[in-house]
């Protein structure tokens, strides 16, 4: 539980400052158009190379990680509060994943200060428990020191895959609302 709390509460407390922000701005209808255009790019780029596409489009991110600096020779406890605060809301670290890049554009799209704040921080416990979750899964007794990097490489693939199809399924929910804003 400490390690699920240590990811999620950063997670949630940046996710909602970010809501808080964009949904003061006036952006929920240029947000909604980059939706439907970001979900369709990625989305199509993600389907179509899994299933054999030649088109190559990285996700949005960074491919900085916690320096080893921060938690070499420090107690388990502020190695977790370290990992969760960096880590948890997972704008400061690698993700793969192009449907992470959108969702501060979904949550500029919300339209009101409490509707950006509320999916921000539902973003944001989504995000950083899922985090801890697989850390804690990763790290039980027994578990193999180095996973199948063969099993590893599928199961990615398999992930983008799914991450693509509801990319789709976004776009094209999101062109549905650029349609009902012009009628």
């Amino acid at each position: 539980m400490v390690v699920v709390t240590a990811y999620g509460v950063p997670a949630v407390a940046v996710w909602a400052a970010l809501g808080a922000i964009l949904g003061v701005l006036p952006l929920a209808r240029l947000a909604l158009v980059l939706t439907a255009a970001y979900a369709a790019c990625y989305g199509l780029v993600e389907v179509t190379d899994r299933l054999g596409g030649r088109i190559r489009l990285r996700p949005p991110g960074t491919r900085w990680q916690v320096p080893q600096e921060m938690v070499t020779g420090v107690s388990r406890r502020r190695r977790i509060l370290v990992w969760g605060s960096v880590l948890g809301p997972g704008f400061m670290t690698r993700n793969p994943y192009a449907g992470f890049g959108l969702l501060p554009i979904a949550v500029a799209a919300a339209g009101s200060v409490r509707s950006a704040a509320a999916l921000a921080a539902a973003a944001g416990l989504a995000h950083g428990t899922a985090r801890a979750l697989a850390l804690l899964r990763d790290a039980r007794p027994g578990r193999a020191a180095a996973p199948d990097p063969m099993r590893l490489l599928l199961t990615s693939m398999r992930w983008r895959l799914v991450d693509g199809v509801v990319l789709l399924v976004t776009a094209v929910a999101a062109l549905a609302g650029c349609v009902r804003l012009l009628t």
